[in-house]
């Protein structure tokens, strides 16, 4: 593993700039690497797409959804039964799934609203990397870590972070386009 600096640009002009100063700063050429970085949530790493398999903040969705359907069905089960003289032997059987919908609702409120931090999550204090183009380069030598620095920053970068990778013949092998970029301060 070699440290990597990135920084993010706007342009493919930028980039390729940054690419020609980087090189020309003594970094070996095959070890950059510029790509376009999409939107979080939509790096398709899943099979069906995207970053996650079960939306953020919805991971409490299934446990709600049950216990509102037993306690929604019962319920209106008990209520039916109630009305039974009235409705006749269906009053419990359309109470229950009717208490059972009305009570699956309540797995909304499990849901965290949009940008409110995950319960007991420290990883929501550093913002997800945005979209754009990202140039990167790794090298073995630490002392030449603020040279990279002061070049991406000499040419506008934003948003430069500190990883731990491997860039061969100007592919981030391993890039995450998930995990949370470590600032460069």
């Amino acid at each position: 593993m070699s440290t990597i600096i990135a920084g993010r640009f706007q342009l493919q002009d930028d980039v390729d700039r940054a690419r020609r100063a980087l090189a020309e700063a003594g970094f070996d050429n095959s070890r950059i690497s510029g790509f376009y970085l999409s939107q979080p949530g939509q790096h398709d790493q899943t099979p069906l797409g995207g970053d996650h398999l079960q939306s953020p903040g919805a991971k409490e969705t299934p446990k709600g959804v049950v216990e509102g359907v037993a306690t929604g069905g019962a319920i209106g089960a008990v209520v039916g039964a109630a009305t039974a003289p009235v409705t006749g032997p269906l009053g419990p059987v359309v109470g229950g799934l009717l208490g059972g919908h009305v009570g699956s609702l309540f797995s909304f409120s499990k849901m965290k609203e949009r940008g409110e931090p995950e319960e007991g999550s420290s990883e929501n204090r550093v913002p997800p990397r945005e979209a754009g183009m990202l140039v990167a380069v790794a090298f073995d030598d630490a002392g030449m870590a603020d040279r990279a620095v002061d070049v991406l920053r000499q040419l506008g970068a934003h948003h430069i972070e500190r990883a731990e990778g491997n860039i061969v013949d100007g592919d981030w092998a391993d890039f995450d386009p998930s995990s949370r970029p470590e600032l460069v301060a």
